[in-house]
């Protein structure tokens, strides 16, 4: 039965995503190991962090004429694996060529990975007719703080990179394999009433550039996190190597419990006044972080950004699916983009101020950025509006 179909696509699909969590943050808390065991300099760093999210870009926008013709199911499919493999590339290697090498390939798998993930839940959740679309963001951040708590234990037992990649790439590669046999596509559905794409039109970028904006500041303060929080905690409020692999555990955590009840909060009170609340708790965030006195006021700092950060990028996809149903791939394919631009302005912005300032300072500016999100809230929709408030149309999939 299609029903059955798409509740096994909807659950194969938070599989991916938790797989993607899990891989992403063996990654980026293990950054100051990676530095170390490749000899990166501080001033070559920023480079390094830099070069993965706009090989991811390129890929995502590739992604978007390959998916016209397999699907986002076979893209996803395939794409998942390689990143398994990169991550543990990255491990493996001892010369600066290697590690530039396997990040690059992280890089464009990654960017592949992401535009189909995400390609698929828009779908799922058009043909469901409600909002699910940050349970399976959830599904990462539980991912995320998987990841997190195995590079905590890796650095705890001064584990190589490699023996510490390896067990969870064995564990996770078949499953990703086997969770994507049940990869489903919602299809394209009755068009949502706030929908302002006409009937066969492309992608209008006017349309599509304030979601664009949100997600690029919703990215910078999200790899602010990412991929300087552990060498926050060292260098700014002088922890241990093993501490700070907690700050992006507690944010993965809050940002699991925010995504967890934000569906129904979308359902309630509408997509709109949850992002708004969002990014005043996040710009709050960056602001304690930004003057926090020790290693455990930055952690509490960093969880409370988590809860902030956490309904942002999973609504924003959902109100680009929205605004173009008829064409929802080729809108997320573009949006997934300013994903990887927010990454790219995010790490070398922070560390170059950084450098140049003080970190505590370069936190204010993601800080700033976040909270221009509320100016932007409307483009979510109303409360009324579906998927958002109480006029959902009747749900194609009525368990789950």
């Amino acid at each position: 039965m299609t029903d059955a179909r798409l509740r096994r696509g909807r659950g194969s699909l938070a599989v991916g995503f938790f797989v993607q969590g899990v891989t992403f943050a063996l990654l980026v808390t293990r950054i100051p190991a990676i530095q170390d065991r490749y000899g990166i300099s501080d001033a070559l760093l920023p480079a390094f962090l830099a070069a993965v999210p706009i090989l991811a870009g390129v890929a995502s926008v590739t992604t978007e004429k390959v998916v016209a013709r397999v699907g986002p199911a076979v893209v996803l499919r395939w794409s998942q694996p390689f990143v398994l493999l990169a991550l543990l590339a990255v491990g493996a290697g001892t010369e600066l060529w290697e590690a530039a090498v396997a990040l690059g390939l992280f890089g464009l798998a990654v960017g592949a990975l992401d535009a189909s993930m995400n390609m698929l839940g828009v779908s799922l959740q058009r043909a469901y007719g409600r909002s699910i679309m940050l349970g399976f963001h959830a599904s990462y951040s539980l991912g995320g703080i998987v990841g997190a708590s195995l590079a905590w234990a890796g650095a705890h037992w001064h584990l190589s990179l490699f023996t510490s990649y390896l067990p969870v790439v064995a564990v996770l590669l078949p499953l990703a394999l086997v969770g994507s046999r049940w990869y489903a596509a919602g299809g394209d559905g009755p068009a949502p009433e706030e929908s302002v794409e006409k009937v066969g039109g492309g992608v209008a970028f006017k349309l599509l550039l304030p979601l664009c904006l949100v997600m690029t500041f919703a990215y910078i303060g999200d790899s602010t996190v990412a991929n300087w929080s552990a060498k926050y905690l060292q260098d700014v409020l002088h922890s241990s190597e093993e501490l700070a692999t907690v700050p992006y555990n507690a944010y993965m955590v809050t940002t699991l419990l925010g995504r967890a009840v934000g569906d129904f909060g979308v359902r309630r009170l509408g997509a709109a006044a949850v992002v708004r609340g969002g990014a005043v708790l996040a710009a709050l965030g960056f602001g304690l972080v930004a003057v926090a006195p020790g290693a455990w006021a930055g952690i509490a700092a960093f969880t409370l950004l988590g809860l902030g950060l956490s309904v942002i990028v999973p609504q924003t996809f959902a109100a680009a699916g929205r605004l173009f149903p008829g064409n929802s791939d080729a809108a997320v394919a573009r949006l997934n983009v300013f994903n990887y631009v927010g990454f790219l302005i995010g790490s070398p912005l922070v560390g170059a101020l950084g450098d140049a300032w003080s970190y505590r300072g370069a936190m204010l500016v993601p800080m700033v950025l976040v909270l221009v999100t509320v100016a932007y809230a409307t483009s979510f929709g109303s409360r009324g509006a579906r998927y958002g408030g109480g006029h959902e149309r009747p749900r194609t999939v009525d368990v789950g």
